[in-house]
């Protein structure tokens, strides 16, 4: 009887292991962080640890491509200009097409190689040409994720090569992504899974595979290592011009990446839209003026926005706060209250209420001369 009661203390505890293990293996199922955002207004709609800082790997390549990208769209670089490579491509690490000092490749090529074949030589050329230098490229890099309000990003190198100094997370790589979008005439690049350059000598291979299975697909980039895990960032837009980013971090397996954003860009394609706020001006009166050469101002919203909700709520709910009187003198676009907009109990957009003209204050010559008015009257 003692036997079979150790033998079944045996048994029950092996349970509890394998239902600990099972359970610690489900917990890894998802990778590390998630977001998915949509691209023109930003909107973060479903996110797991998108503020976490974690390494990324080859995805910092994105915001060196987004610097390029920007040089080719105000026209300080052209796809056809001829770059020269210096000495600063011996011996480059990682991925390459194999450069050597004064080879000369237009900067598509150049281009093509970094978003393909992840060429890290290919991008000292391209970043050496934009900047000056490696340092001041990666001093433009982080100048402009602070512009992009990228708080939790900090960029060592332009390649993406493990360093514990380097940091990024799901939601700023989403806000670089949605910076991308902008530029259609990438999207061949980003598109394509094969090509070749240097006279067919060097063929490229894109990582990302929904190059090849995501119709939708218009980016943008897949990384792996030992210390990133499985990385990717995916853009994909619809004949409506919806445009939606996954971006998952972290994973422990090619599938796990993979299957976390073409779930988020499915449900984002289905349960999303982009709608405009349009707000009429009339809807609000004019507003009291005290002191003033006229008694009251007309007001407007001072941007109108689109903003992103689910498909299925109603018409957004606005709330508007309101002064009831403002003391002369007033100016063309001051603001003076606010509209917040909602999609249920969610805020989703917020634009200042604004005077749409001046109205300067009362003096002793304006008085004076409407009182003269009303005697010859």
């Amino acid at each position: 009887m003692r036997g079979f009661a150790l033998f079944l203390s045996f048994i029950l505890c092996l349970c509890s292991l394998l239902f600990l293990l099972g359970a610690g293996k489900a917990l890894r199922s998802e990778p590390k962080a998630y977001v998915l955002m949509e691209a023109e207004t930003k909107a973060v709609l479903e996110e797991h640890n998108s503020d976490l800082k974690l390494n990324a790997g080859y995805l910092t390549k994105l915001m060196s491509i987004l610097l390029i990208a920007e040089k080719i769209d105000k026209g300080e670089l052209s796809m056809s200009d001829i770059l020269t490579a210096s000495e600063s491509v011996k011996n480059t690490k990682g991925s390459v097409i194999w450069l050597e000092s004064s080879d000369k490749l237009s900067v598509e090529e150049l281009l093509k190689s970094v978003i393909i074949g992840n060429a890290n030589d290919a991008l000292t050329v391209l970043a050496e040409s934009a900047s000056g230098d490696i340092n001041t490229f990666v001093m433009d890099m982080n100048a402009k994720a602070f512009d992009l309000g990228m708080r939790n990003t900090f960029y060592s190198a332009p390649y993406g090569y493990y360093c514990n100094e380097e940091y990024t997370t799901a939601r700023d790589i989403a806000v670089v992504c949605s910076e991308l979008a902008k530029y259609t005439f990438l999207t061949p690049f980003f598109s394509a899974w094969r090509d070749f350059v240097k006279n067919g000598k060097v063929e490229l291979v894109n990582e990302n595979k929904l190059t090849k299975s995501y119709g939708l697909h218009i980016g943008f980039k897949a990384c792996h290592s030992d210390e990133s895990g499985y990385c990717i960032a995916e853009c994909g837009r619809n004949d409506g011009g919806d445009t939606f980013i996954a971006v998952s971090l972290g994973a422990e397996n090619e599938d796990i990446s993979y299957n976390t954003v073409k779930t988020l860009l499915k449900k984002a394609f289905r349960k999303y839209k982009v709608t405009l706020t349009m707000f009429p001006d009339e809807m609000l009166k004019p507003l009291a003026v005290i002191g003033g050469t006229e008694s009251a101002v007309e007001t407007g919203l001072a941007i109108q926005g689109k903003v992103t909700v689910e498909k299925e709520k109603r018409d957004l709910r606005t709330k508007v706060v309101y002064p009831e009187y403002i003391n002369a003198p007033v100016h063309i676009g001051q603001p003076i209250g606010s509209a917040a907009f909602y999609s249920g109990d969610t805020l989703v957009y917020e634009s200042e209420i604004v005077a749409k003209k001046d109205i300067p204050a009362l003096s002793f010559n304006f008085v004076f001369r409407s009182m003269l008015l009303k005697m010859i009257e």
